[in-house]
């Protein structure tokens, strides 16, 4: 199964994703800090995948505190102003709340709809967002294991994120592939 996941995003075309967003400099000069040498070439790396017309994987390593993160919100930024869904799962309820709250801050002024789901959130929100996520009218996504829920369905998911990917299993993660074959990861 796993060779025909990913069999199958090899031969197909990934959504584009617009690398010459006119507000993406704005955004990013909402970053409080300077970027390192590696944020900076892990980006470009992320907008070289974004440029490709197959489905990309790329893995980023780096210590806590070493700017991931942003490196994660440039990415979304750009799915989202080209009208394709992101996806962040995360391990824990806690970093679940802490990126939700985040990027919310980040995105509220470039009119970018996001949402939380975790067990923190109420089944009623849920299957709200849900059918939100469905309409394609939530652009991000961010939560724990909740999001690998079979009643979850986007209407052009382009993006999938793992954040701490090494605490997720392979299972889980292919499930999100399969059911976005066109998906950067």
């Amino acid at each position: 199964k796993l060779i025909s996941i990913a069999s199958r995003r090899l031969q197909s075309q990934s959504y584009v994703i617009n690398t010459k967003i006119p507000e993406y400099d704005k955004f990013v000069s909402t970053f409080p800090y300077v970027e390192t040498d590696d944020q900076l070439n892990a980006i470009q790396d992320v907008i070289n995948d974004f440029s490709k017309m197959i489905p990309s994987d790329r893995l980023i390593v780096g210590d806590v505190a070493f700017g991931k993160t942003e490196v994660i919100l440039r990415a979304i930024f750009l799915a989202a102003k080209s009208n394709i869904q992101s996806i962040v799962i995360v391990p824990t309820t806690l970093l679940s709340r802490q990126h939700y709250e985040n990027f919310s801050k980040r995105f509220e002024i470039f009119n970018i709809k996001i949402a939380e789901v975790s067990r923190l959130i109420s089944q009623k929100e849920k299957n709200r967002i849900f059918a939100e996520c469905k309409k394609g009218n939530i652009q991000i996504l961010v939560g724990t294991h909740a999001l690998l829920s079979d009643k979850l369905e986007f209407k052009k998911l382009g993006l999938i994120i793992y954040d701490e990917e090494q605490k997720l299993g392979t299972l889980q993660k292919e499930k999100l592939k399969n059911i976005a074959p066109k998906a950067h990861v």
